[in-house]
């Protein structure tokens, strides 16, 4: 049997993809009660370790959201775009 039917084939790899770090409103309420901070920013979430200086971040809707807050990320989802302006806070997307 020839090689190329011998070998197993492998699936396409998008070398486009951009991969985003998740973060859930969970940690950002967590993080707004444990430093008292009504604004979250790229930096704020750098310094806390929940990113590194090289991730994009995607905030997700899981969880719940009690803090009126200020959150400047790359992207969001539907869900927490709407969690966030529901309670009074503003999004800006980087």
């Amino acid at each position: 049997m020839p090689l190329q039917r011998r070998v197993p084939k492998f699936g396409f790899k998008n070398v486009n993809r951009v991969a985003y770090k998740p973060v859930n409103l969970v940690d950002l309420q967590t993080l707004a009660d444990k430093l008292s901070i009504d604004t979250i920013s790229f930096d704020t979430l750098v310094e806390n370790g929940l990113v590194s200086k090289k991730d994009l971040v995607k905030v997700l809707g899981t969880g719940e959201l009690t803090a009126k807050l200020n959150v400047s990320a790359h992207k969001f989802s539907a869900s927490a775009e709407e969690a966030i302006q529901t309670i009074g806070g503003t999004v800006h997307k980087l």
